[in-house]
């Protein structure tokens, strides 16, 4: 039967990228990760290559970058006065965290930067890349109204956030 919208997903995986053997992220031996399908709360090119498992089925499902981070886009590097970076001990490849114009939290890697500049990098350290999901599914349930209302999955009703309340 095939997984549908509206339904949490519960998966455990091992990122690479495509033709590689380096490990990018895993949550093999970890909490699953869990997630409302047709909620864009995964890639959607990871979306797309798992409606039509199952339970309990594994897989190597490939995702090109225009379904996942997206190309590169050179324009998304930036040259920036380094006195806007003042008290932050800078290294190459480190992400930092700030606000874009309209107020949404945006990460940046810092690229390259020298006494004058730091050159940072908007795109998503994983843009322009083709992805390997191994994956499992290990569940597939309907998710409840809440879920579906908050987009927070297994949360509790009493919002008191542990595991002994009543």
């Amino acid at each position: 039967m095939a997984i549908t919208n509206n339904q949490v997903v519960s998966i455990e995986y091992t990122l690479t990228e495509k033709g590689q053997s380096e490990v990018l992220d895993t949550n093999k031996g970890q909490a699953p990760l869990d997630f409302i399908m047709g909620m864009g709360m995964i890639i959607s090119g990871l979306e797309e290559s798992i409606k039509d498992m199952n339970k309990g089925e594994s897989a190597v499902v490939e995702i090109p970058a225009l379904g996942a981070y997206g190309e590169r886009e050179e324009e998304a590097v930036q040259t920036l006065p380094k006195e806007q970076f003042a008290g932050v001990e800078l290294e190459k490849g480190m992400q930092l965290y700030g606000q874009s114009e309209d107020g949404q939290t945006v990460m940046v890697t810092v690229a390259d930067f020298d006494d004058k500049t730091v050159t940072v990098d908007y795109n998503h350290p994983l843009a322009g890349k083709d992805l390997a999901f191994d994956l499992t599914i290990l569940d597939v349930r309907d998710a409840t109204d809440e879920e579906i209302n908050t987009g927070v999955i297994g949360g509790d009703s009493c919002g008191c956030g542990t595991s002994g309340c009543h």
